[in-house]
């Protein structure tokens, strides 16, 4: 990963700091994956790997992360003041990351979900990224 600095938020009466990420700065963790490339989606930008989309930039505030199920509802359940389920239609389509209250670790892990998710076998295979094996049979049939 590349060299990512974050920027302090001093909020309220009682001064409390926060890590803020920006809107560069999530784009440059989503970037920073093999193979993944910006793209225009519906006016926002969205973020790919061989063609799949597998984060977007939702507001200047939120960004989207196709993660899976799965991780989708632990994000949300465990730091429900950063992340939210996101529907499309009614189906679960992804996390939403809250940018002003999320720290960098969690938006890493999470876009690491997805682009694993999204990237195509062979990518994995290349990759450090891809030394973990994605869920799922990983091992081809045998014959008959």
């Amino acid at each position: 990963m590349s060299q990512v600095t974050f920027v302090q938020d001093v909020r309220g009466p009682s001064r409390s700091v926060d890590v803020v990420l920006t809107t560069d700065q999530a784009r440059e963790l989503a970037l920073a994956l093999p193979g993944a490339v910006a793209q225009d989606h519906h006016g926002r930008p969205s973020f790919r790997v061989s063609g799949r989309i597998f984060a977007t930039l939702w507001t200047d505030r939120a960004m989207n992360v196709m993660a899976g199920a799965e991780r989708i509802r632990a994000a949300a359940e465990d730091r429900p003041q950063v992340c939210r389920e996101f529907f499309w239609g009614k189906r679960l389509s992804a996390v939403q990351v809250d940018l002003g209250r999320a720290d960098p670790e969690l938006l890493e892990d999470l876009l690491d979900h997805a682009w694993r998710a999204r990237a195509p076998a062979r990518l994995l295979r290349e990759t450090a990224l891809g030394a973990a094996p994605p869920p799922g049979p990983t091992e081809p049939r045998a014959r008959r």
